[in-house]
């Protein structure tokens, strides 16, 4: 299974100043696979993901210890290019984040800031994104409008197409779904399963149900440490370790 490792975590430690927020972490994360971070609040799920890509390099005061492999390159290598990394590790976040400018320039954004300007071009790769996220047919006839004034949902599915229009490899999601409405939910969630096929996809989340529908892989943060990463199904109906079946059955988080 090694040949199918996208990250490779060894040993690492995190730190906000003489705080450490993440613990001696071992971690495999294969791809096309969706992998869930669960765990309570504050337990290092979210400090994780954004060192996957090294979003944390922007807070002040960090400090990053060990091995994070993609692809066999430490991405905390001095020679790692950052621009290209997170054009290959895209990001979306807890909030719809969507630029405060038309839907296609929102799309276009990425790829016009890596050079490609001829407008077939880029009207194919805003299609194909938006194709991607499953909202096409939903603002086909509205590109130029704000994308901030669609639906929460709809300005989600808009900023997992700004990701993917940046062709990346791996696609983390940082509880995507928290504010959300049930229906919109229901749409990332089967965008997720469909995402996988193309792309490597990561996701935090504090529900656990979705995790279960969701993953494929879990992972059980707490208090900065791994404490059981497995199959999903494992993890929800038989985990091997007493701390993770008291979370899953609710007895604390």
């Amino acid at each position: 299974m090694a040949n199918n490792t996208k990250f490779l975590i060894k040993d690492l430690d995190f730190y906000y100043g003489d705080f450490q927020a993440l613990k001696d972490i071992d971690m495999d994360i294969e791809e096309h696979l969706v992998t869930a971070f669960i765990g309570p609040s504050g337990c290092g799920k979210s400090t994780f993901l954004k060192i996957l890509n090294r979003m944390q390099d922007l807070t002040p005061g960090t400090r990053v210890d060990g091995r994070v492999e993609l692809d066999g390159i430490d991405i905390y290598d001095r020679k790692m290019d950052v621009n290209d990394l997170r054009k290959r590790v895209g990001m979306v976040f807890q909030q719809p984040n969507p630029f405060p400018k038309s839907i296609y320039d929102n799309i276009a954004y990425g790829p016009r800031t890596h050079g490609i300007k001829d407008k077939s071009t880029l009207d194919q790769i805003v299609e194909e994104s938006l194709r991607g996220a499953a909202i096409w047919d939903e603002v086909k006839d509205k590109l130029n409008q704000d994308a901030t004034a669609v639906s929460g949902g709809q300005q989600q599915r808009i900023c997992i197409a700004r990701a993917i229009a940046n062709q990346p490899e791996v696609i983390l999601m940082d509880e995507p779904t928290s504010a959300l409405d049930p229906i919109s939910t229901n749409k990332i969630e089967d965008l997720v399963h469909e995402l996988k096929e193309k792309y490597t996809v990561i996701i935090v989340t504090h529900n656990m149900q979705q995790a279960a529908r969701i993953s494929d892989k879990t992972a059980f943060f707490y208090q900065g440490y791994v404490v059981e990463f497995d199959e999903t199904e494992t993890i929800f109906s038989n985990p091997a370790n007493e701390q993770t079946q008291d979370y899953i059955s609710g007895r604390f988080g």
